[in-house]
């Protein structure tokens, strides 16, 4: 299962309620694991009235894990999320950031992307992270931009603006990146400058 799949059964489970109230305090389990939380209290949950001109759902202190075979995958966070789905492409807004880590089979974070603004458009499950974005690798190799498309499809990230890569003894600044999507193996298109760090010993 991917995130795209597992929000969408979230989606479709609110939508397809018989009862439905303006708040919502509920825990939901989805696929094999997915729940909503904001400091130890279970996320509140709006839905809308069905206008053009409104969001339809919003949660506050959402977070969610994602499992394949039983294996967690995915885990994001953030401090608010709203869904648009009645715009010509339907999207998930994370306003106030969003913070997502990915996991080898042992629980392991192999990667992990902050920033402070976030899209998910749901036509090709294509994420748009805005506004310093920081993208980190199980090697502690440190991307900053201001500007990072993951596209889960093809399983990859890249930027076609400034991006500065911070290695444990090098630093690569250059314009336009693209890497695999766990940033594991990663270039940038042009570069502009490096220099190395003197560590010590």
């Amino acid at each position: 299962m991917n995130l795209k799949t597992a929000k969408f059964a979230f989606v479709q489970k609110i939508r397809n309620s018989a009862i439905l109230k303006k708040t919502y305090v509920l825990p939901i389990i989805l696929a094999t694991s997915l729940f909503f939380s904001c400091e130890n209290e279970i996320a509140k949950i709006k839905v809308y009235t069905n206008t053009e001109d409104l969001p339809h759902i919003t949660a506050e202190g959402f977070e969610m894990l994602v499992s394949d075979s039983s294996v967690i995958r995915f885990k994001l966070q953030t401090p608010q999320l709203i869904r648009h789905d009645y715009e010509k492409e339907p999207y998930t807004e994370f306003p106030k950031g969003v913070k997502i880590e990915t996991f080898d089979a042992n629980m392991n974070i192999v990667s992990s992307i902050t920033c402070l603004y976030a899209k998910n458009y749901d036509s090709d499950d294509r994420w748009e992270a805005k506004n310093n974005v920081i993208a980190v690798n199980v090697k502690g190799d440190t991307l900053k931009t201001e500007y990072l498309v993951w596209d889960t499809k093809k399983e990859k990230i890249y930027s076609d603006q400034f991006v500065k890569i911070i290695q444990k003894d090098q630093i690569y600044t250059g314009i336009g990146f693209e890497s695999n999507r766990d940033f594991s193996s990663y270039h940038i298109k042009n570069l502009k400058g490096h220099m190395y760090v003197n560590v010590g010993e």
